[in-house]
């Protein structure tokens, strides 16, 4: 099976190690295991609980307690609707092939995590993308949603909130996307992984399982939960669905660690505070940048209503990924060049860190831009 190479990991896997100021980074500042007992209101117990847990497979599925944790982040789901992954790239990984097979008509929303449209490439599926633009806030048009779903179309995949623009599709754009799958019997696979991290309300946009007897929603402890390095994440669907990836799971997961079951369990289950630190980060984090880009008269941006990151145009005589490579060699500061998600001219800004070091990479970024030449003298 040929897959083409995944642009905004190989990307990170090259230079993430090689910085000062990570503003590539899409995680919510992560967790120590001391700060979540501590944000949860455990204690050193639950470390102790740990002792006695034979390293069996466990539940297979993922435990009934992290299911039943899972679930009540939804509006409509059971323990029934949930199953446990290796991280929402897994997730991602599984409905993509459960569902997917050479000829199916697949419509991607672009730009988005390359999940969506490589790997239904690779599987043979006839993909169309719908690119969103910034004229339109990022938001998809939905006449020409509708021109490309057309009959015997098979799924719909999208991200939202979006990576990499931190667009949120609102719940009534949503409902309309429903209507346009349900019209030919299409399936909707919505990326949530952002979820948890609206900068508005509490936090929680709408759930494409929730809206859709056919929506499928897939997310994980990576991004709003702070929590990347317990590599879990969930597929929340129909039993229908779930019986489908199920039997791809069985030969590339088996299960999920029984230790990242029980520090994910403690996480959901306290799902509120966690996600509290996760929106006080973001929140004050995207005023820092906000304030910041108003100075910089080289950039120009669709202000993001969720996510973790920033999709910024740039005014300058290089590629993106020529600036990100300067950027980084000049000043230590690391962005993902759009070019990695297949956008040319844009830069994306990771703004979920620790407010310090958005506040020291910003101004070492904005003494780079001044000092490079003008487009005009080029």
């Amino acid at each position: 099976m040929h897959i083409q190479p995944f642009g905004v990991e190989i990307w990170m896997n090259e230079w993430e190690t090689r910085c000062d100021l990570n503003l590539a980074e899409t995680c919510v500042e992560s967790l120590t295991i001391a700060q979540l007992l501590e944000l949860t209101g455990r204690n050193g117990d639950d470390l102790s609980a740990l002792l006695p847990l034979q390293m069996t497979y466990g539940a297979i599925e993922g435990s009934d307690r992290l299911r039943d944790a899972i679930a009540a982040l939804y509006a409509k789901q059971q323990r029934e609707n949930v199953i446990v992954t290796h991280g929402t790239i897994g997730a991602n990984m599984l409905v993509h092939k459960a569902l997917v097979g050479p000829g199916d008509r697949v419509v991607a929303v672009v730009p988005t995590y390359q999940q969506h449209y490589s790997i239904p490439d690779s599987l043979g599926a006839d993909v169309h993308q719908l690119a969103l633009q910034a004229e339109n806030g990022w938001l998809p048009d939905l006449d020409a949603l509708r021109a490309l779903v057309v009959p015997g179309t098979k799924l719909i995949a999208l991200t939202n909130p979006n990576n990499p623009t931190g667009a949120l599709i609102p719940v009534e754009m949503l409902q309309e996307i429903a209507r346009i799958a349900r019209e030919v019997d299409a399936w909707v696979l919505c990326d949530e992984v952002y979820r948890g991290t609206d900068q508005t309300g509490d936090g929680r946009t709408a759930s494409m399982a929730d809206l859709y007897e056919k929506g499928i929603s897939t997310a994980g402890m990576s991004k709003a939960f702070s929590l990347a390095g317990l590599r879990l994440g969930w597929v929340v669907a129909r039993q229908e669905l779930l019986d489908m990836v199920s039997i791809h799971r069985d030969y590339d997961t088996i299960s999920v660690g029984r230790v990242d079951d029980h520090f994910a369990t403690l996480a959901l289950e306290a799902a509120d505070r966690v996600l509290d630190r996760a929106q006080a980060i973001t929140r004050g984090n995207l005023q820092i940048l906000s304030d910041w880009i108003d100075t910089q008269p080289r950039l120009d941006w669709v202000r993001p209503a969720s996510g973790t990151t920033a999709f910024v145009r740039f005014d300058a005589p290089m590629t993106s990924r020529e600036f990100c490579i300067a950027l980084l060699e000049d000043t230590g500061v690391m962005f993902t060049p759009g070019s990695a998600l297949g956008v040319e001219g844009w830069l994306r800004i990771g703004y979920a860190n620790n407010p310090e070091i958005l506040r020291e990479g910003l101004r070492r970024t904005g003494e780079f831009l001044a000092r490079l030449p003008d487009p005009a003298l080029v």
